[in-house]
Order: C-alpha cells, then structure tokens, then sequence
C-alpha cells in the first residue's frame, strides 16, 4: 500500500508538469522562459512573411495561413493557428484531395534543444509510433481521436500529426475553467468512458503506422489536456482521448529527466486523479496554488461517498483494481448517488471508526463550528457573486441581436472618431476570422443602413475633439469617444462599454522583477508623483524595492493621454506641463518590446508606461498592476478564469485565455471609464446613431465589444463570456 501511495504522489505531480513548461528549451533566451506558449513566435510569423523564427529568441516561429505539409497519405494545408496542446502547436486545416478538415499538431525539436543524432533518432521513431489503431482493421468507436498521418520534416525541425478533427471539442482543461466543476453524475460517466477506453487499449491488438502489431498499450499521458470533451445540445457529452505518451514523450528535451514507461494500473490512477479535480472544480489550493491532495478529506465534495470510495480506489488510497475492466464493472455497480449519507461515512485512508458515541458538549461545539463554517462559506460565495441570481438580469433584457433591433432606418451613416483612439484600434481587431469594422458595416443584413468609419485627427493632441466637432458641425453621422466633457446640449451620448487603462511594469516568472516587488499593485499618488518626475527612483516608493531608476513611458494615442491626465494628474496645468516635458510616449507594443529586450540583455529594467486595455490584454510582458485610490484598496478587475480570483504576479499571464476582465470588479477601478455613441438630437436627422448604440448594447454587440478588449455594461454569463460568445448568434 505505501507503494502504491507512493506511486499515487508521484502521478500527482506528472499530471500536472505539462501544464508548465518553464523549464523547457532553456536554450532559447525567452523573456518568461516559456517559448512554446509565447505570444512572440506566432506574431513574428504574422508580422514578417516566411519568417521561420522567433525575432525575440530563434525559436521555431508559427506556421504561416496556406503553409502545405506533405505526406505519404496526402498533402494538408493550414488554416489557422489555433493554439497549444500538450507538447505541440495546433493549427485548423484540411486535407487538399477532399477538403476534409484536419487538426494537425506541429512538434518541435529545435536545434538548441535536440542534436542532429537525436533529432533524427525521434522522427524515426515518430513516424514508426504516431498514432494507433485496431490490428484487424474493424472501424470502433473507443474514442481515441483518429489519427490519419504522422509526418517527419527531413530537412527541419518539426513534425506533423494530422488528426481528424472532433468538431465544438475542447480539453477537459478547458471545460473546467468554462464551466467549473462537473456533478458526480458526470464525473461518473467520465469514468465510465474513459475506463472502457483504457480497456481497449490495454487489451486490444494494435497496429502502429509501421504495420507493427502489439497486444495492448498504455496512454501514459493522462491529464486535463488530453482528453477532449465534445457537448451535446441535450447537455450528453462524449470525451475523447489523445496525445499518448509513446509518442508525445519523444518530444521532451533531453535536459529533462525522461518519463520512465507508464503502466497500466498508472493510467488507472491518472484517470482516477482527473475525476477528483474535474469533481472539485480546480486542480490547485486556492491559497498555496500548490496540486490538490486527494489524501486531503476537506477537499472532498459531500454529495456522493460511493463515487468518493470508489476514486479512492483508482487512485490507490484504498484496495486498487486489477484492471480497468474490473474498475469499469465495479463503477457500473456502484449504488447512486445518495445525498442523505454524510461525506463522513467514508473513512479516509489509514482513519479508524468512531465506536463510541461523542459527548454532547462536544457536539454541540461541532454544530456551532459548523454552523459559523457555513456561515462563512455563504459570505465567501455571495462576496463573489459566484450564485447570485440576480447579477444576470440586464443581461437578460437586452435585445438579443442586431436582427432583433425594430426600426432600423435605411440609408448610408457616416461615423468617425480619433485617429489614434481606442474606437479606431478595435475595429481592425479579428473576430471569429473577421475584423469587427468589416462587421459592423452592415450589422443588420435585411436591413439597407450601412455605417462607414472615417477617423480624424485633432490639430490639437492635448484636446482631441476633432471627432465632436464634425458631429456638431453635420459632416459626420455620430462618433464614438470617450470625450464628452464638453458637448453642447444639441449631443446626445449613449454609454455602449467600458474602456480603460492598464498600468504595467515588467513581468517574467523566471526573475525577480517590479511586478513582484511592488506586491502587484500602485496608488495613484505615487503614479502622480512618477509622471511629474518627482519620484526618479524606486525606492522612493519603498526602500526594499530594487535600486533602480524609474523610466516613464506613455502611449501615444491622445484619448488615453487625456483620460490619464484627467484621472492621475487632475488636469493641473503644472502637473501636465511636467508631463510633457518628462514622459516620453511610445507605441504599447514598442513600449513592451524594450521591456522584453532589457530583460533578455539580463537587465532589470525600470520602466513602467500605460496603455489601453485592448493593447495590453493579449501580451504577458509587462504586468497590470491593481490600482488604489486614495485610501481605498488596490483594486485589480482581470481575474483568473480557474479560481474565479484577481491575477497576482505568480500567475502565468501568458495564458490568454486562462483570464478576464470581471465586469463587477471593473466598475470600481479607478481607471476604467466609459465609451459612448455621441450623436445629434436634432429630429430631423435620420436616427443613424441611436440606432447604431442599440445595436452596440444588443447581446451580440456586448459580445462583439468583449472579444477585442473592451468590457461588457453589464456582467455576462461564465459561458458567454467566456469562447467567444458562442451561444449568441
């Protein structure tokens, strides 16, 4: 038993190092140690045709959109860059013969990382290996993801396995941050699929692409992140398993201790790990962030002891099965889930049972504890709003989408905004393969009114009003602004989202840095004090700080200039004169490429800069820090998905899609302030502008909105919100 708990603690810790790959290719000079998840090597592959590697570091940049693999089946083309799995990159394709859709993964042995011998020795190896199926060629559905091709590059550093495609799929990792934690009635029918999955691949007689045949393989790779899970309408899923280990181990540098061969009772235990973290909901303490301890009674859910037995016994805490078959038919006989029985009739491992009756004072106390624990745990829940009812009424009310919008007036709209503003940048943001701009021209299709956009660019960058003045003098429709202090009452506004800034100093979770030390927050004093040039070094702020002199930076887009002055510097003429004379202004992304080229010359730099949010969101350079007001606490509105949590600098913001923006929380950030359609009262008019805000703050436009950087008027559901909006047409 101890081994076998042994064997348990060790699994424990397996399942979860794919997760990170921070000590991977420590040969390639990453700002955050993590080139295979950076943002760097698709953008350079996106900024420069037929870039082969990253700008930043020489690592293995992106395949290109069109990029042709061939192989011995046939030849595929790429679609797009979907993002990373395990070991490899995805990318959507088809197949050129029949246009039939792949998924096909890249894996990389990059030459710093793998040396010629090795590098050939594992494409070898790979092409023998990649992908299994049945040795007398029947068709059965045991839910591995069909494999049609595995393909070595021989004269570079990558190879292909081409997939078929499980469509509306994602990874069991995915499903937890989107919906949180499965019912035992579900963690149940994960188990029973996935051991009658194991079943067939522990006994059953396989070919690999060799033509060799073996009685039985093991997956040796079971975790959240390769084991797909598609949704039916009727709420019934399938999972699907993928990436085993016989071949996505060849891809592990040799600097990395290799895993030894897995066995069959291990993917048992792995299988059985990934139902206590899919029944939890989380794979970490909140805390610590350190793995969940099945071992751990409190972390257990109440709702089903038989269930809770029954993984105790996957997972080698109590008599482990022979086999997944034997595993599988236990499971199938497993009485239902019975809520009257307390967690507290399973025993943990190596507890003995109370005999005797507890002495009622002693009972008593344990209702009270229980009692203030519930308590508790209530106030916890409803702080975070995580089961309030009532949070998603406006989001009930709006009118679903554009085609849902009465009164639509026909005619061609002709709307504007400032050339270098937040409006202007977000239209040529992508959405769902699309520029929103490209979207919104005709958001309406039955419809015959247009709306074009025409930036302009004020004379004047201190006050930019241009977009105002051409509303108010007719030769524009309407405008899109976050300016409207000053508008004549001939101008209605109509709030459509909130914008905002984000202040970011550097962030990599190889060093230490200035995100960690400032404790991942600021006050607006002390940013004040920065950007009048009061404060020039760091630890005037705080002497534990680093050493180091401060280097201010500011965006160049007027808007957020304006907002920033207005909010941090409170329009004092002396203190914007400072300012100017002081700051120097910079593109965003200019802005973070110095910051990442500092940290790779093995500087620690100073800089800290702001930028609006939809610059800012989907790079993991510089970190937001929270912002306090006055003696209000630091408040920081983008959360982690997993724990439902504000972001702190331990956190691997290189994950895009593992944060948000909490719509809540960004309400009381300080500075965070609204977008409006500004359009004329006049009755005359045709009504180009009210029309087109009620199309902005239609579910669909909130979605739209959300997906390039701006934030919803009003909390959105988890699984709206989250993968684009999906559910809304």
């Amino acid at each position: 038993m101890l081994e076998r708990d042994g064997s348990s603690r060790r699994n424990s810790r397996n399942f979860l190092y794919m997760a990170s790959f921070e000590s991977f290719y420590q040969e390639y000079p990453c700002s955050y140690n993590s080139p295979l998840s950076c943002d760097r090597p698709f953008q350079t592959a996106q900024q420069i045709k037929g870039a082969k590697f990253c700008l930043e570091c020489g690592f293995p940049a992106t395949l290109p959109q069109e990029a042709e693999i061939k192989g011995s089946q046939g030849t595929y083309q790429i679609a797009s860059f979907v993002g990373v799995r395990g070991l490899g990159r995805l990318y959507s394709g088809v197949q050129l013969k029949d246009k039939q859709p792949v998924i096909i993964k890249e894996y990389l042995l990059p030459n710093r990382s793998f040396n010629e011998s090795e590098t050939q020795k594992r494409k070898e190896t790979f092409k023998r290996v990649g992908g299994v199926s049945l040795a007398d060629s029947r068709i059965q559905n045991f839910r591995l993801v069909e494999t049609k091709e595995a393909i070595a590059d021989q004269k570079g550093e990558r190879c292909y396995l081409i997939t078929q495609g499980i469509e509306s799929s994602q990874t069991l990792g995915k499903y937890l941050i989107e919906k949180g934690a499965m019912t035992s009635l579900e963690v149940r029918e994960v188990l029973n699929q996935g051991l009658q999955t194991l079943q067939f691949l522990h006994t059953q007689k396989l070919r690999f692409p060799s033509n060799q045949t073996q009685l039985g393989i093991t997956h040796g790779n079971i975790n959240l992140d390769s084991i797909l899970i598609k949704v039916e309408n009727n709420q019934k899923f399938s999972i699907y398993f993928c990436d085993l280990a016989i071949w996505e181990n060849l891809f592990i540098p040799p600097i990395i201790p290799q895993p030894a061969p897995a066995r069959p009772d291990q993917d048992i235990e792995s299988l059985g790990l990934l139902a206590f973290y899919l029944w939890v909901g989380r794979t970490t303490n909140f805390s610590s962030n350190q793995p969940l301890d099945p071992r751990d009674n409190q972390q257990w859910p109440d709702t089903d002891s038989n269930l809770k037995q029954f993984i105790y016994r996957l997972i080698g805490l109590e008599t482990p099965f022979e086999s997944a078959e034997a595993a599988r038919k236990a499971l199938l006989e497993l009485p239902q889930e019975d809520r009257a029985k307390s967690s507290s009739s399973v025993r943990s491992p190596g507890s003995q049972e109370l005999k005797k009756p507890l002495p009622t004072p002693l009972v008593l106390l344990l209702i009270l504890f229980l009692l203030l624990l519930s308590g508790g745990i209530w106030y916890w829940l409803w702080g975070r709003k995580i089961d309030n009812p009532n949070q998603y009424i406006q989001w009930s009310r709006l009118v679903r989408n554009f085609s849902e919008v009465p009164n639509v007036p026909s005619g061609q709209f002709t709307y504007t905004g400032e050339k270098d503003s937040t409006w202007s940048f977000v239209l040529t943001q992508l959405v769902d393969n699309s520029r929103l701009g490209d979207l919104l021209t005709k958001p309406k299709p039955d419809a015959t009114a247009k709306f074009d956009y025409k930036s302009v660019l004020s004379s004047n960058i201190n006050n930019p009003i241009k977009s105002i003045e051409e509303v108010q003098t007719n030769n524009k429709d309407f405008t899109i602004t976050s300016l409207v202090d000053n508008i004549t009452d001939k101008l209605a506004k109509r709030e459509v989202a909130y914008d905002g800034l984000f202040v970011f100093v550097a962030f990599n979770k190889r060093d230490s840095n200035l995100a960690n030390a400032l404790g991942g927050k600021i006050n607006l004093e002390q940013l004040r004090q920065i950007y009048t040039g009061k404060i020039t070094n760091w630890q005037q702020i705080n002497p534990k700080l680093p050493n180091l002199p401060v280097k201010p930076f500011a965006p160049i887009e007027p808007e957020a200039i304006s907002k920033f002055q207005k909010i941090v510097l409170q329009n004092a003429p002396q203190d914007e004169a400072l300012f100017a004379a002081k700051v120097t202004k910079l593109d965003t992304t200019k802005t973070q490429n110095l910051i990442r080229s500092e940290t790779l010359d093995g500087r620690t730099t100073g800089i800290i800069s702001f930028g609006i949010m939809s610059k800012t969101l989907s790079q993991c350079t510089g970190y937001p820090l929270a912002i306090a007001d006055a003696k209000k606490s630091a408040i920081q509105p983008l959360f982690q998905k997993r724990d439902r949590r504000s972001i702190n600098p331990s956190d691997d913001l290189c994950q895009h899609d593992d944060y948000y923006v909490d719509v809540t929380t960004f309400q009381s950030y300080a500075l965070g302030y609204p977008i409006f359609v500004v359009y004329p009262k006049d009755s005359n008019r045709l009504p180009g502008g009210s029309t087109f805000a009620q199309m902005l703050t239609t579910r669909q436009g909130q979605c739209l909105l959300s997906k390039v950087g701006l934030v919803a008027l009003q909390p959105m559901p988890d699984d709206i919100n989250s993968y684009a909006c999906k559910s809304v047409p």
